[in-house]
């Protein structure tokens, strides 16, 4: 990983040194090329997303056929999450979770080789099964920021419908360029990964 880490990345429009960075970097572009091999599996409900280059910001909305107290219980304990939060063949490993108003959730996507790269997802907010506003950050094992790859604002929106949850996953960034190298490194493939994993979950009444 070493002979990479000087290499620039444009989306970011800065000059990567730190061997934590350029890791993440490759663990993204590798992912963007396998998510694009992944077929959806078949379901009913289907993930969408609307990217508003303008206000910098995604949304992403999922309707489950679940109670919505299965559905706040998937987002809100680490071992559910851990279960549903990242797409085959990766998997999510929580280090530490403390879900409340300045708490955190701490974990890393574990690969098919058990490389780990760290993320962590600082609660701002929560109003119980309605919402959760959020900071999403990469990070290293201890909960570092790593200040050259983009954080994002976001919230979580819980409501509950004739047939069951829907829900709304909003992240704003400080760029338009952000926005636009997540979807390239396979954003909109991934996300709606987990949503059907989350969804086949729900539907095995395993939460």
């Amino acid at each position: 990983m070493r002979e990479i880490s000087s290499r620039k990345y444009s989306f970011l429009n800065i000059e990567i040194f730190e061997e934590q960075t350029a890791e993440w970097c490759c663990f993204l572009v590798y992912n963007a090329q396998q998510f694009k091999k992944i077929k959806t599996m078949e379901t009913k409900n289907k993930t969408r997303i609307v990217k508003d280059f303008t206000e910098k910001s995604i949304l992403v909305s999922r309707e489950f056929d679940a109670p919505l107290a299965n559905v706040w219980r998937a987002y809100t304990h680490s071992e559910i999450l851990d279960q549903w939060w990242g797409p085959q063949p990766w998997k999510a490993e929580t280090k530490r979770m403390d879900f409340r108003a300045g708490g955190e959730w701490l974990y890393a996507m574990v690969g098919p080789d058990n490389t780990k790269h760290w993320g962590i997802m600082k609660y701002i907010s929560i109003d119980p099964l309605k919402r959760i506003d959020f900071q999403d950050a990469f990070c290293d094992e201890n909960g570092t920021l790593d200040s050259a790859l983009p954080v994002s604002t976001g919230s979580n929106v819980f409501t509950e419908t004739s047939g069951g949850t829907n829900v709304e996953f909003r992240m704003t960034y400080e760029r338009a360029e952000d926005i636009q190298k997540l979807v390239e490194m396979g954003f909109e493939e991934g996300i709606s990964t987990c949503f059907d994993q989350l969804e086949a979950l729900l539907s095995r009444n395993s939460i």
